[in-house]
């Protein structure tokens, strides 16, 4: 037996705890990789599976930790990846590559750029006429360089890349490094309090939906990108076939958990004189793929589709009744863990 191991980066914080964070504990447990430990704070393990060690840690790490080959895949957010591909080329001049494998379908946020209320200028105004006022301008961020990587697009595009080209991250609030340009002040949280106090121009702040942001008597000037949480990957673990393998069939198995989650398995009976009804209705409403699933008994034919759970234009209790107006008995609804379509649903 192969004693290849595949290390999972596992974040801390919402994404463990089984009432937050979209229920990760829950989907990876429906993928047949339930954890331990992992919603107590760790060390987590993976019972079932002895080729699979989970590394606790923080999302904003693991795109380094892959870069560096510590982790040969992890769980973490768009945000944070980018973040650290920008850190590592501006800080380290090396060009990383981190491909998202799979998404997770949960742990939506934006990252916006947040100002005082007063601002109520379009973004481009507002920004040119500060630039125009002050040579040097101060933000705060826990994403600086996200942070810079915007900034610079904004003064390029507002023919201030020149005026205002030098930068400095610094800790909040340590002496400007720099007497014109950017000042970003890494932080480690309440970026609109930092903000509404008037002790930086403005900040870059991640919001699901910007109530705390309005709390603090915040607009939001502009959006930066939309994130979620998914498997993240190096490029480089194509190169290793053993892992590369035993990464594929982790995300089969999680993809196959999140295509399941709105869905469920709808089996029924009927017999041989009302098959031609329901394969008619079956039929019409595009209810099987290649062809309807039916096990033929001597008298009854016993059928099983998959129906999703919130579709307005075929309820599945519409479906269930007229069903059982044209034959159909002992309808039962299944719940799904998992649904798996093919190996060609992992492109990776």
């Amino acid at each position: 037996m192969s004693e290849t191991k595949l290390i999972i980066g596992m974040p801390a914080g919402s994404l463990a705890d089984p009432t937050r964070g979209g229920s990760l504990v829950n989907l990876l447990r429906n993928a047949g990789f339930p954890t331990k430990g992992y919603d107590q704070g760790g060390p987590t393990s993976f019972p079932l599976h002895s080729f699979l060690v989970g590394w606790d840690g923080r999302p904003q790490e693991f795109g380094a930790q892959i870069a560096l080959g510590e982790v040969d895949i992890a769980i973490s957010g768009d945000d944070w990846m980018r973040e650290r591909t920008i850190e590592m080329k501006e800080e380290y001049g090396r060009e990383i590559q981190l491909r998202k494998v799979l998404s997770l379908k949960r742990g939506e946020v934006r990252i916006v750029i947040i100002r005082r209320d007063e601002d109520t200028a379009a973004c481009d105004a507002w920004l040119k006429a500060l630039l125009q006022a002050k040579p040097l301008v101060t933000m705060v961020s826990e994403m600086p360089y996200l942070a810079l990587e915007w900034f610079r697009k904004k003064c390029a595009q507002l023919g201030f890349a020149d005026s205002h080209g030098a930068y400095a991250i610094q800790k909040f609030k340590t002496p400007p490094k720099i007497a014109k340009g950017l000042v970003v002040y890494e932080t480690w949280g309440k970026t609109e309090a930092k903000v509404k106090q008037g002790a930086v121009d403005f900040g870059l702040e991640i919001t699901q939906s910007g109530s705390a942001i309005r709390n603090y008597g915040l607009a939001i000037a502009d959006t930066v990108m939309e994130s979620e949480a998914g498997i993240w990957a190096s490029a480089d673990l194509k190169n290793q076939p053993e892992k590369y393998d035993l990464a594929r069939m982790v995300l089969l198995n999680l993809y196959g958990s999140i295509f399941a989650e709105d869905k469920v398995l709808v089996l029924f009976n009927a017999v041989k004189a009302d098959k031609p009804k329901i394969l008619e209705y079956l039929t019409k409403h595009r209810l099987f793929g290649t062809e309807p699933t039916m096990n033929e008994g001597e008298r009854y034919v016993e059928f099983s589709i998959e129906l999703k759970t919130h579709d307005p234009k075929l309820p599945i209790a519409r479906v269930r009744y007229e069903l059982a107006k044209i034959g159909a008995t002992a309808i039962e609804t299944v719940p799904l863990e998992s649904s798996i379509p093919s190996i060609a649903a992992i492109d990776f």
